[in-house]
């Protein structure tokens, strides 16, 4: 009895002398401090990062389907800069999809054909849908009023602005760690990026920067208050290293733009007075309609940008998702708008996704989540890397300052097209529809 008492006031006095106090006062505070810094973490069950097409389509696709997402926008708004982009009868299957198309189907103008004049005017080539194939539905969309109206229908709380990603880690459970600028923190259970083009998630899954393709375009939207004059065509107009062309888009608006030929991106000119100087300098002995197009063009609308893409190629670039983190649209596929398809595919992508996420969600079994990333890769690629090329190979060949090749290209081509041209194979890549998301 007496050893025992003795071992304990022993240990009594370890216990309550300084350092020991210190120490245990320590191990009590790191605990509060775990304990704080969890709880500073927010659980969200479907977050997707960037709220441009792609995002505000992927997160109304689900919404279509039942499930709830965040959106975490870097801006403190909807970015509802630059111009229009023009969207094949593909990207309007998406649209019909989602439930919007017919919303903005009365606002835009339907294309009617295509017609492609050489720098000096002389008419290359035309093709008129509805003579050769009257399935075909063309029309450019203002990028402000698509995005508006795909935010328009989601709920209230759907989309968190100034929202910039810094951080992001695996969690050992799966989940996955999202940190932002202003110091806030999300454990994720499944991540859709939606980042665009410079995407931070695309970079932590192990994708290469996209390719710049050694052209920048200048992108405008000219303004007519008494309505716009030009017939319902797409205009292309061809020279060496350079072209041009315009679209109407609306009964008061016209899209136009001028690609050309430059060794490296520049630097980031965007005071729009000097942008609209230099896009005419450029093509100033063109037609006379291109230079009034930009004449009426508000300075504000005008941008320029590098072109760039980025070739999937099989077995060496990385997979479309890692865990339960998966990448859409330009965050994964970035491609030259030679063929009018970037944006189609980030629809399509969405409505795609959503399908299947919404199938795994509601099995309720986390490895069915990768699998539906999996599939939604497998299926996505096959389409994907195809028009990535065929987009690349257009440009090149438009963007040509080889005198040999301009000349194939707007003589002899010119010619057959005239004879033994079917719009049929020349869109095929647009006879691509989506399922309803009808549940």
């Amino acid at each position: 009895m007496a050893t025992t008492t003795s071992s304990f006031m022993f240990l009594k006095r370890i216990l309550t002398s300084s350092p020991c106090r210190a120490r245990i006062g320590s191990l009590r505070y790191s605990k509060l401090t775990i304990k704080a810094q969890s709880s500073d973490v927010r659980k969200e069950h479907v977050v997707i990062v960037g709220g441009g097409i792609a995002g505000l389509a992927t997160a109304l696709s689900l919404h279509r389907l039942g499930v709830r997402s965040l959106v975490l926008e870097q801006s403190e708004s909807l970015r509802t800069g630059g111009t229009s982009l023009t969207l094949s009868k593909n990207g309007w299957s998406a649209l019909d999809s989602i439930g919007v198309a017919n919303y903005l189907r009365t606002q835009y103008l339907e294309i009617q054909g295509i017609v492609l004049k050489s720098e000096d005017g002389k008419e290359l080539r035309a093709l008129n849908f509805k003579e050769k194939d009257g399935s075909q539905e063309l029309r450019a969309v203002e990028r402000r009023v698509l995005l508006e109206t795909l935010a328009g229908q989601l709920p209230t709380d759907t989309i968190q602005y100034s929202s910039r990603l810094v951080k992001i880690e695996p969690s050992p459970n799966g989940d996955t760690f999202l940190e932002f600028l202003d110091g806030s923190k999300i454990l994720a259970k499944i991540v859709i990026g939606c980042d665009g083009i410079r995407s931070p998630i695309a970079k932590w899954m192990g994708f290469s920067e996209p390719n710049y393709v050694g052209y920048c375009a200048f992108r405008g939207l000219a303004s007519y208050s008494d309505g716009q004059p030009f017939e319902l065509r797409v205009n292309y107009i061809y020279g060496k290293g350079l072209r041009a062309g315009y679209v109407p888009v609306s009964p008061t608006k016209v899209y136009w733009f001028v690609t050309f030929n430059s060794s490296s991106p520049g630097p980031k000119t965007t005071e729009p007075s000097v942008l609209k100087k230099q896009a005419k300098d450029l093509v100033e002995n063109w037609l006379p309609e291109l230079l009034n197009i930009m004449d009426s063009t508000p300075d504000d609308t005008i941008v320029l940008t590098p072109l760039m893409d980025r070739w999937l190629w099989p077995w060496i670039s990385p997979p479309v998702s890692r865990g339960r983190v998966v990448l859409v649209g330009d965050a994964w596929h970035p491609m030259t708008p030679n063929i009018g398809q970037g944006a189609c595919c980030a629809l399509e992508d969405a409505v795609v996704l959503a399908k299947k996420l919404a199938a795994a969600i509601n099995s309720d079994d986390d490895t069915s989540i990768e699998d539906a990333f999996r599939s939604y890769g497998n299926e996505r690629w096959l389409r994907i890397f195809p028009l990535t090329i065929l987009a690349n190979l257009v440009g090149s060949i438009s963007q040509s300052d080889n005198p040999l090749v301009c000349y194939v290209r707007n003589n002899i081509v010119r010619d057959r097209v005239r004879k033994n041209t079917r719009l049929g194979p020349l869109l095929e890549h647009t006879n691509f529809t989506t399922e309803s998301l009808q549940r």
